[in-house]
């Protein structure tokens, strides 16, 4: 993974479906946005964005994973990797040289931690990664996968492909994996109210 070596900084939240890093995610955006923060984090503001991407190739991905059309799993970790490439080229990387934060809902970690379920050549799916911008700070929401299917089933009509307990334990153990073979992620207890989360997050900022 390559260093960021713009004046923008660039931070990523993972987690198991229905752990809360969107919500975290979203609440960091609104907290940085505030004109009263002038934080040393690059000009005041941040953008918020996520993956998949809501371009063609983060379509193919979402119809995937929604059942729509099927691929094997190698193709689908190659189109991953085709729309964090677009992702960063169009939109990540002209914000950061701006000085502008990035914040983004789901990275590569992500994509490593479900591939592998089916994958098992872990160092491919470390390679075609490689050559991508690596994150300033890593926020890994930690949450039971019971805890995390109890959340989704109030809040969504459907479960995706992955959302099953057994499934999101496998995919927490390949995150752990992550956390020790990569630098500056740190593990939050997601289990508390969404308010401590963020104040644990605000302070490692």
């Amino acid at each position: 993974m390559k260093k960021n070596p713009y004046q923008g900084k660039f931070i990523v939240f993972e987690g198991i479906d229905g752990s809360g890093q969107s919500t975290q995610a979203d609440k960091l955006v609104d907290y940085l946005s505030r004109p009263e923060q002038k934080f040393q984090l690059g000009k005041p503001g941040a953008h918020l964005t996520k993956e998949p991407t809501n371009n063609l190739i983060g379509g193919l991905i979402r119809g995937q994973l929604t059942h729509n059309w099927q691929t094997k799993q190698e193709c689908l970790q190659l189109l991953f990797a085709a729309d964090r490439a677009h992702h960063l080229e169009k939109e990540i990387i002209p914000l950061l040289e701006k000085g502008i934060t990035v914040v983004c809902d789901r990275y590569f970690f992500s994509t490593i931690a479900y591939g592998a379920l089916e994958i098992k050549d872990w160092d491919w799916l470390i390679e075609i990664n490689k050559h991508f911008l690596s994150p300033d700070l890593t926020f890994l929401l930690e949450v039971e996968p019971k805890i995390c299917l109890e959340r989704i089933e109030k809040n969504r009509f459907s479960i995706e492909l992955f959302e099953k307990q057994k499934i999101l334990e496998k995919v927490w153990q390949n995150y752990e994996k992550l956390s020790k073979e990569f630098k500056n992620i740190y593990i939050i207890n997601g289990e508390q109210s969404p308010e401590n989360v963020f104040e644990q997050i605000k302070k490692i900022i």
